[in-house]
C-alpha cells in the first residue's frame, strides 16, 4: 500500500486515462451517415429532415464557416447487445477547446422531435436501457459548421466573424459516428475516482482525510483488473464506499448549485445563430431533468426563451412542460443580461418590464434576482431600478475578473445613488460555468470572503454559450458531493431558495456604496462608435415617440402603437446585451446592429411625425416641438408652439489668428490651430480653459492592450499620445455663428464645426472623423480653470460622483469610466459641464500647475474612437459624427438639462394649433423621463420622473386632460400598496421626492 501522494495521483490520473475512461464504452459498430449542406442561412427544421443526403465517411472534412449541414445516422443495435445500455456516440469533430466555441449539433428524431444538443463534453444519444437488441436507429443532426473565432492563440484579428468576409473552407473533420455499450458500473467508477482524486488534491498535506482517500483509491486501483475492467469495476468501486460515506464536517461551506448555461446573445456568433444554440442547450436540459430527479436548471434573458417559443415550437413545448414541473426556472427578469453602465434610464427601467412581464405572462411567474454573472461593471442607479421592478437580490460574478482590487465581500448589501440596498451575491467559486471539478468547489470554500457570519455560496453549474449546459457527470459529482468530509456540501437549488437561506443567515451584511466597477474591459464604454450612437438615438427616438404618440391619443383619438413600440423596445433593449452594446463582438453582429438602428430609426421618426401631424393640424405657423423634459426657445417641455428669437453670435478675426465667437453670455477664442484657448463666461467675469492649455484638443494614443483588444484598455496607453494641433485649414461659417476646422493625421481626417448658438451659454463642438486608424485611441480634451476634487457623471436615473483624485488604489484603477449625457465639475458656486449625444467612455485627471497662478487644472476627456482588431478586424473604420457641447457656468441643473438638449433636438414644423404638454412640472429638478399610454390598454397615462440633482424637491405635476385617480406604480405599471399616496387637487399632483427618487405614476382619465 502506498502513501506517498504524488505515486498515487499518478497512478489514478494513467490507470483513468489509459484503461477506465476507455471501458465506459467498451463494444461499438460505426452507424452509417449522409449528410446535406444547406445552402445559404440555416432552414427550417422540416426542410432539413426531408432533404436528401448523400453519403459521408469518418474522417472527410465538412462544413464552411457559419454553415449548417444536416446528418443522417442509421444503423441497427446488434441482437448481442440485448438487455445492456446502448448510446449513439455522435463527435462532429470536436477539439479540447471550450464547449460552445466551435461546431454544434441538434439530434432529432425523424418525425422532427428535438432529443438533445451535441457538445464537445455531450456527445451521447441515449438509444436503449436497456436495448431489445435488433432496434433500428435513425437520427438527424443539424449541425452548425460555427468557426472557432477565438483561435489558437486568441485574440488573433481574423475574418471569420463574418459570412460574407470567411470564405467556403470546410472547418471540421467527422471523427466518430457510433452505436456502443456504455458499461454503466465503469462510468460511475470513473465519477467516484475523479470526485475524490480531486478532492485529496485539494486537502492540506497532512490532513488524516487525505490520507484515508489516497489509502482506498490505492486500494480501488488494485482490485481492478486493467484488462478486464468492466468486470472488475463494481469491486473497485466497492473499495471506495467508506470514504464516500463519510459525512461533511457541520461547518464545512455550503453550496447551492443551479444548473446553468451563459449564454451570450451575440459575441463570437450572430444572433440568428444564438437562437439555435438555446434550442440545442434548452432540448439537452430538459431530457436531463426527464433523467436526473434532484437536477434543477435555470436559464435567464427572456428574449432567448421567446425565441425558442417563436423559432422551435417543438422545443418550446418541452420546456413549457419543464417549468410547470418547477425545476427548469425562469431567472433574472431581464429582456437580456445586458450591460449597465450605458443603457439609458428608461431603457435599464425597460429591461425589467419586458423580462418580468413576459415570465409572467407566460408562466405566472415572477423573478426576485436580477442575474447578470457577466455584465461588466454596474453602474449606481441599478439597485433603485431592481426595487422598483419588485425584485430583491441581484447575482454577478465578473466583478472577480477586476485586476486591481480584490472585492472585500461576497455576499452584501449594495447601496444604489438614492439609497436603495440590494442584498447581492458574487460567487466565490469565480466561474458561472463551473463543473464540479473538486478545485472549483476546493477554491469557492476557500476564497469565501464572509466566512463566520455567513456560509452559504452558489455555484452556477454548466458549459454556457452553446456549451450545452450541465452535463450528468456534473449531476454525478454533485451526488458525491452532496455530504462528502473534506469539502463544501453541494445541493441543486434555485436561486431564490439560495437567496432566502443567504438572507436569512446574513442579517446584517456589510455594505458597499456606488457603483461597482470593474477594474477591466474599460474600452467596451468607446468600441464600435456606432452601436452605441444606434443605442442612445433609439432611446430618445422611443422617449418621442411615446410621448408625442400619448399626446395625440389623448387630444385627438391619434391611435396609440402599442404593438410596434413594444416590438421596437424589444429590439432596442436586446442590443443592450453585454456584448453588443459594449462592442465587444463580431463583425456580422455590428453590421446588423447599425442595419436595425437605421430601420428603427425610420420607423421612430414616422411615428413621431405622424403623431406631430395631428397635434399641429394643418396650417403654416412655424412650429417647435420641444420633447426635452425643460423649456427651450420660449416653448415649454412637452409642447409646441412658435420658437422666440434669443440675441444674436457674432464672428470675428482674432489678432494672432483664428475667430472669436460672441453672443453676450460667452466669449469663445479660437486660435490659428482650431483650438479653443479661452471660453470667458461675461456674467461670471470668469475664464473656463486652464491658463496655457487649449480646448478641443484631439489626442492620439497608441493601444494595444495585453488582450481582449475590443474590451480593454490598458493604462500604459498613457505612456504616448500626440496632440493633433496641425491643421488644413479653419473658415468662418456663413451661418454667422460657426468656425470650421480641417485636420488630417495619419490616414485619417478631422472636420470640426464649432458653434456659439445665440443667447445660450455653451459651445457646441460637431466633430466628424474619416477613421482609418488601426490600434489606435482618439480622446477630445477639455483642460478646465476648475479644482475639483470630485466630479459628477450622469448614471441611470441620477449622477454618480467619482473622485479626480488618485489616493488610493481603487482610485487609480477607475482611469476610464462611464457617464450618460454629461459630466460635471465645480468649485463653490461656478462650475462646468461637458455634454455629449453619443459618447460614454471618458477620463478626468488633475494637475496642479507649477507656473504662473500655481492653480489646479481639471482635464475632461472624451474617448470617441478606438480601432482593435479582435473580434473585428475592421472595427470603427470610416466615418463618425458626434456632437458635444461645453457649458461654462453650470450648475448641476444646468448639466441636466443641456444633456438632455442635446440628446433631443428640437423639431420644426408647419402646423395650425400650439401644443400644450400632457403634462408639465413646476419644478426643474424633477425630470420626465417617460410619458406614455399605460402598456395593458387602458388608456391611463403612465408618467414616471426622478429627482435629478441629488437633493430633495417637491413638485407639482400638472396634467393636460381630466385625472379622475393617482396610482403610484411599480416598473410593470402595478400598483404599490406600500406608497404614499400623493396629494391630488384635480389635474394636479404633489410630489415629494428624496434625492435621486424616481416614481412612477398612472394617471386615470375622465
Amino acid at each position: 500500500m502506498h502513501d506517498d501522494r504524488s505515486l498515487v495521483e499518478g497512478r489514478l490520473r494513467r490507470v483513468l486515462d489509459e484503461r477506465i475512461r476507455p471501458a465506459v464504452y467498451p463494444e461499438s459498430v460505426p452507424l452509417d451517415v449522409a449528410v446535406w449542406h444547406a445552402p445559404g442561412e440555416p432552414v427550417p427544421v422540416a426542410e432539413g429532415l426531408a432533404a436528401e443526403p448523400r453519403p459521408i465517411e469518418v474522417g472527410t472534412r465538412w462544413g464552411a464557416p457559419w454553415g449548417t449541414s444536416w446528418f443522417r445516422v442509421t444503423g441497427t443495435v446488434p441482437l448481442a447487445w440485448a438487455g445492456r445500455t446502448v448510446e449513439a456516440l455522435l463527435d462532429l469533430g470536436f477539439d479540447e477547446g471550450m464547449p460552445g466555441f466551435q461546431c454544434e449539433g441538434l439530434v432529432y428524431r425523424p418525425d422532427g422531435t428535438p432529443v438533445k444538443g451535441l457538445n464537445p463534453r455531450n456527445q451521447w444519444v441515449r438509444v436503449g436501457a436497456p436495448a431489445e437488441g435488433g432496434e433500428e436507429v435513425r437520427l438527424h443532426i443539424e449541425a452548425a459548421s460555427n468557426p472557432v473565432v477565438l483561435g489558437h492563440p486568441p485574440f488573433r484579428p481574423t475574418p471569420l466573424g463574418d459570412r460574407e468576409t470567411a470564405g467556403s473552407a470546410p472547418q471540421y473533420t467527422l471523427t466518430r459516428m457510433d452505436l456502443a455499450v456504455l458499461d454503466e458500473t465503469v462510468w460511475e467508477l470513473t465519477l467516484d475516482l475523479e470526485v475524490l482524486g480531486e478532492l485529496m488534491a485539494e486537502l492540506p498535506a497532512d490532513s488524516a482525510r487525505r490520507h484515508e482517500i489516497l489509502r482506498a483509491v490505492d486500494r480501488a486501483l488494485d482490485a481492478l483488473d486493467l484488462q478486464d475492467v468492466g468486470g472488475t469495476a463494481a469491486a473497485a468501486r466497492s473499495r471506495l464506499t467508506g470514504v464516500l460515506a463519510a459525512p461533511a464536517a457541520p461547518s464545512a461551506h455550503r453550496i447551492s448549485a443551479v444548473g446553468h448555461a451563459h449564454i451570450d446573445s451575440a459575441w463570437l456568433w450572430p444572433l440568428r445563430e444564438t437562437v439555435r444554440k438555446v434550442a440545442r442547450t434548452t432540448a439537452g436540459m430538459t431530457a436531463l431533468l426527464d433523467d436526473e430527479p434532484d437536477f434543477v436548471f435555470a436559464m435567464s434573458q427572456a428574449q432567448q426563451w421567446a425565441w425558442v417559443k417563436e423559432h422551435r415550437p417543438e422545443v418550446w413545448a418541452r420546456v413549457k412542460k419543464a417549468v410547470a414541473g418547477g425545476r427548469f426556472v425562469p431567472a433574472g427578469g431581464m429582456w437580456v443580461e445586458s450591460d449597465t453602465n450605458m443603457p439609458g434610464s428608461e431603457a435599464m427601467a425597460r429591461q425589467f418590464v419586458h423580462g418580468k412581464r413576459f415570465f409572467l405572462d407566460e408562466f405566472g411567474i415572477e423573478n426576485d434576482e436580477a442575474w447578470l454573472p457577466d455584465t461588466f461593471g454596474f453602474a449606481a442607479g441599478l439597485p433603485q431600478i431592481i426595487k422598483a421592478a419588485g425584485s430583491r437580490y441581484l447575482l454577478t460574478q465578473k466583478i472577480s475578473w477586476s485586476r486591481t482590487n480584490p472585492f472585500p465581500h461576497h455576499t452584501f448589501d449594495w447601496e444604489g445613488i438614492d439609497g436603495t440596498r440590494i442584498f447581492t451575491h458574487f460567487p466565490p467559486v469565480d466561474t458561472y460555468n463551473c463543473s464540479m471539478k473538486g478545485s472549483e468547489i476546493a477554491h469557492a470554500a476557500r476564497n469565501f470572503r464572509d466566512k463566520g457570519v455567513a456560509r452559504h455560496s452558489l455555484a452556477p453549474t454548466g458549459w454556457g454559450d452553446g456549451g450545452g449546459g450541465t452535463t450528468r457527470e456534473m449531476v454525478a459529482k454533485a451526488a458525491r458531493l452532496r455530504d462528502l468530509e473534506g469539502s463544501a456540501t453541494v445541493t441543486w437549488e434555485t436561486p431564490a431558495d439560495f437567496f432566502a437561506k443567504a438572507r436569512a443567515e446574513y442579517r446584517n451584511p456589510p455594505v458597499w456604496v456606488g457603483e461597482l466597477y470593474l477594474e477591466l474591459h474599460r474600452a467596451t464604454l468607446t468600441s464600435q462608435a456606432q452601436t452605441k450612437q444606434g443605442n442612445r438615438r433609439s432611446e430618445h427616438l422611443l422617449r418621442e415617440a411615446e410621448l408625442w404618440a400619448a399626446t395625440a391619443a389623448v387630444r385627438t383619438g391619434f391611435r396609440y402603437p402599442h404593438e410596434e413600440l413594444d416590438r421596437i423596445w424589444k429590439t432596442v433593449l436586446l442590443h443592450q446585451f453585454h456584448d453588443i452594446l459594449p462592442g465587444s463582438s463580431i463583425a456580422w453582429v455590428h453590421r446588423e446592429a447599425r442595419a436595425t438602428y437605421d430601420r428603427l430609426a425610420r420607423e421612430l421618426n414616422g411615428i413621431v411625425g405622424a403623431a406631430q401631424r395631428a397635434l399641429a393640424g394643418r396650417g403654416d405657423r412655424e412650429l417647435l416641438f420641444n420633447s426635452a423634459p425643460h423649456g427651450r426657445r420660449g416653448v415649454p417641455a412637452g409642447g409646441a408652439g412658435a420658437p422666440v428669437a434669443e440675441g444674436a453670435t457674432s464672428v470675428r478675426p482674432r489678432e494672432k489668428g483664428g475667430y472669436v465667437l460672441d453672443n453676450g453670455l460667452l466669449r469663445i477664442e479660437v486660435d490659428g490651430r482650431g483650438l479653443v484657448v479661452s471660453a470667458y463666461d461675461a456674467e461670471a467675469g470668469r475664464e473656463t480653459v486652464a491658463p496655457g492649455r487649449a480646448a478641443n484638443l484631439l489626442q492620439l494614443h497608441c493601444d494595444f492592450p495585453n488582450m481582449w483588444d475590443a474590451w480593454d484598455v490598458d493604462e500604459f496607453y498613457r505612456n504616448t499620445v500626440t496632440d493633433l494641433t496641425g491643421v488644413d485649414g479653419i473658415t468662418a461659417v456663413e451661418d454667422g455663428e460657426s468656425v470650421r476646422i480641417v485636420r488630417s493625421f495619419g490616414t485619417s481626417h478631422v472636420t470640426q464645426v464649432l458653434t456659439l448658438p445665440p443667447g445660450e451659454r455653451r459651445l457646441v463642438l460637431d466633430t466628424e472623423v474619416d477613421w482609418h486608424e488601426t490600434e489606435k485611441f482618439l480622446k477630445l480634451a477639455f483642460p478646465l480653470d476648475v479644482r475639483a476634487e470630485r466630479y459628477a457623471s450622469e448614471t441611470q436615473f441620477g449622477h454618480v460622483h467619482r473622485p479626480t483624485h488618485t489616493n488610493t488604489s481603487w482610485e487609480a484603477a477607475r482611469f476610464e469610466a462611464c457617464n450618460h449625457r454629461f459630466v460635471h465639475l465645480e468649485e463653490p458656486g461656478w462650475g462646468v459641464a461637458v455634454v455629449n449625444d453619443s459618447t460614454y467612455g471618458h477620463d478626468v485627471t488633475r494637475t496642479v500647475r507649477t507656473d504662473g497662478d500655481g492653480g489646479t487644472t481639471t482635464t475632461v476627456r472624451v474617448s470617441l474612437l478606438r480601432a482593435p482588431r479582435f473580434p473585428d478586424p475592421e472595427t470603427d473604420q470610416g466615418v463618425h459624427r458626434f456632437r458635444h457641447a461645453l457649458v461654462p457656468g453650470a450648475g448641476i441643473g444646468e448639466a441636466v438639462r443641456e444633456g438632455w438638449r442635446i440628446n433631443l433636438p428640437e423639431r420644426r414644423t408647419t402646423g395650425a394649433r400650439d401644443v400644450a404638454p400632457l403634462v408639465a412640472v413646476d419644478q426643474e429638478a424633477v425630470v420626465v423621463t417617460a410619458v406614455k399610454l399605460a402598456d395593458d390598454g387602458s388608456g391611463d397615462v403612465v408618467v414616471r420622473c426622478h429627482e435629478a440633482h441629488g437633493g430633495r424637491a417637491r413638485a407639482t405635476l400638472t396634467a393636460g386632460f381630466e385625472v379622475t385617480g393617482v396610482t403610484v406604480t411599480d416598473l410593470l405599471e402595478r400598483p404599490l400598496p406600500q406608497a404614499p399616496a400623493p396629494a391630488v387637487d384635480g389635474a394636479r399632483v404633489t410630489l415629494s421626492l428624496r434625492p435621486f427618487e424616481l416614481t412612477t405614476l398612472r394617471l386615470r382619465r375622465g
